[in-house]
């Protein structure tokens, strides 16, 4: 029997908090643990629950979605957040990246895209809106103000990055590839700490802004994670 995935959802708006949970009720194997109207009350919560995804509202009162999940992310670095925004344009999404978010998703989204976006966060892959991506591209276009990498990435580490930027999970990654899990858990954090990222989503966003992959997909198509 698999895990049930235990969830807290966060959001000042009541009949959004509601309205995700009475969704996620008709969702076997997942489960919510919690509710918190703003960021102090969710780091709280997350204290308390220690829920495998959080359910993350960028602007809300008292604290927001961003500092939130930093602070939850230093407390519980395993801990797993999913934030869902409003607005494609918001500005925010970037600054959610650096503080440690493996997924983002709009909340215009079909109830499928959140069950499906829960289940990879909790696997431990990013789950990324295309909308939200190429935000997210066209924030960082300038130069980046991170440190170069004094330390090239190898062969094998750059066909790792190519297919974590394509959403593969490192099971599959080492199923493509012939070579063991552990090796590519080993690759993948060899190519963070040469690149200075944080998580599968930043090394997404590298892949896409070095031209590795593209986001030439259509509205129906599905989303890159």
């Amino acid at each position: 029997m698999s895990q049930i995935i235990r969830v807290l959802i966060v959001d000042d708006h009541t009949i959004v908090r509601k309205g995700i949970r009475a969704l996620l009720a008709e969702i076997g194997g997942i489960e919510v643990v919690g509710e918190a109207a703003d960021g102090q009350e969710a780091i709280v919560q997350a204290d308390r629950l220690h829920p495998d995804v959080i359910l993350m509202d960028l602007a809300m009162p008292r604290m927001n979605g961003i500092e939130a999940t930093r602070q939850i992310k230093a407390r519980q670095p395993e801990s797993r957040v999913l934030v869902m925004t409003s607005f494609a344009t918001d500005g925010k999404v970037l600054p959610a990246i650096k503080a440690g978010a493996q997924g983002y998703l709009l909340k215009e989204s079909a109830p499928e895209d959140l069950v499906q976006a829960i289940h990879q966060i909790q696997r431990g892959e990013s789950s990324l809106h295309p909308v939200i991506a190429r935000k997210v591209l066209q924030e960082i276009a300038h130069p980046s103000d991170l440190p170069p990498t004094t330390d090239p990435l190898t062969e094998r580490e750059n066909e790792v990055l190519l297919l974590v930027a394509q959403g593969l999970s490192n099971q599959d990654i080492a199923e493509e590839l012939y070579i063991s899990p552990a090796t590519v858990r080993s690759h993948v954090s060899s190519i963070m700490g040469k690149l200075y990222l944080a998580n599968r989503v930043q090394a997404t966003l590298y892949a896409l802004r070095e031209g590795l992959v593209s986001l030439d997909v259509g509205p129906d198509e599905k989303q890159v994670g």
